[in-house]
């Protein structure tokens, strides 16, 4: 909701220059300021957002950052931040608006946050949230408010629907987040180095459909759409249940990390294994690396994710391929044997290695250089 600060009869300064209307300049990405769709005054919408808000429309952009004590310009960074439409001057904030912006200028007033950090936070829950809140519509609001009577209409049966999720929904979401909160907090907390807080070693694995483009051209919208979908699902509940982390979904592509070699290598052979038992799914591979990654909001960064990816690319259908760190890892963890033939010569060891490693021909991978993959298979057991 970034706008300009004409009620006031002056323009704030912004990163174009002093006079440049806030949340119009040439600098803003288009992704964060195109979340929300502008004020309506369509009766219904207005009662459910009154309804879904708790209070009603009270405030112009301009007044709410006076009320809430911060700057036009500050006001304008966090609501750019948490991903709001700009609506102009229209008196469309309510006390809750006035109330965010005063928690989030109280936290850097108060030096828990720098005012980058809580730009940073508003940023992330605004994204996460607004996926969240179009998911919940796309995937069961639609077809709850379908009329249930014939003569009913779905705006008589929206209003009741909406007011009895609401409460439980919204604890629901406070649950999972603390839930979450707790869990990364955990793992942070049990980093022993302080610089592995944001730069962390972890593994990498990246799962792709094989064939994918082709089947977009082959199946129906609505098929295609359940096929991915249940590919997602697969591969969410996999990562989770191994004890795994899913970082996003790209469609035919996930991608995950885990704190361990043994976890992720064990996460990839179960998701070939699950998606090869379904003939109605594609052929699927992975590739895995393990190294220095840098996490920021929510997602990784850098060459290990990279380098994940690329083994992707040239990894065989129904295979999994690892770098030369997630071998030795797995070698020095004792989940696999630094050969088979030290294998052989140590029995009683070796039927404790729970995978077997194949050394791969080098190859050039593109922005990497010449590197030299690893096959990963579950051992068999003897």
């Amino acid at each position: 909701m970034t706008v300009d600060d004409s009620a006031s009869g002056a323009s704030a300064p912004g990163p174009s220059g002093p006079g440049t209307p806030i949340g119009r300049d040439q600098h803003t990405p288009h992704h964060e300021v195109d979340h929300t769709v502008q004020p309506t005054a369509d009766p219904l919408a207005i009662r459910l957002e009154q309804l879904i808000l708790g209070a009603e429309r009270r405030y112009t952009p301009f007044q709410a950052a006076r009320s809430a004590g911060v700057s036009m310009e500050l006001a304008s960074r966090f609501w750019r931040a948490m991903g709001f439409a700009d609506i102009g001057q229209a008196r469309a904030l309510t006390e809750a608006d006035v109330l965010a912006l005063r928690r989030l200028a109280g936290l850097v007033e108060a030096g828990l946050l720098s005012e980058p950090m809580a730009v940073q936070v508003a940023r992330s829950t605004g994204q996460t949230t607004a996926r969240l809140a179009e998911w919940q519509i796309d995937s069961f609001l639609e077809g709850l408010t379908e009329p249930p009577e014939p003569g009913m209409t779905r705006t008589e049966v929206t209003y009741p629907l909406v007011e009895l999720l609401l409460p439980e929904l919204e604890e629901f979401l406070v649950y999972v987040w603390r839930r979450q909160l707790a869990a990364a907090t955990g793992r942070v907390v049990q980093v022993a180095d302080d610089e592995e807080m944001v730069d962390r070693r972890l593994a990498v694995g990246f799962a792709d459909l094989v064939g994918f483009t082709r089947l977009t051209r082959r199946l129906e919208e609505e098929e295609l759409g359940e096929l991915v979908e249940s590919f997602e699902t697969t591969a969410a509940d996999l990562v989770a249940a191994y004890g795994g982390r899913l970082i996003k979904t790209l469609g035919d592509e996930v991608l995950y990390v885990a704190d361990d070699a043994a976890t992720a290598a064990e996460i990839a052979l179960r998701l070939i294994e699950t998606m090869e038992a379904d003939p109605q799914m594609p052929e699927l591979r992975v590739g895995i690396a393990f190294g220095t990654v840098t996490t920021r909001m929510g997602d990784v960064f850098g060459t290990t994710v990279n380098l994940a990816s690329r083994l992707t690319s040239i990894a065989p259908k129904d295979a999994v391929l690892v770098d030369g760190a997630m071998a030795e890892e797995l070698s020095r963890t004792g989940a696999a044997p630094v050969s088979e033939k030290e294998a052989e010569t140590e029995p009683d060891e070796g039927a404790a290695y729970r995978f077997a490693l194949q050394p791969m021909w080098q190859r050039p991978v593109r922005g990497l250089g010449v590197v030299e993959p690893w096959s990963l298979t579950r051992r068999k057991r003897r």
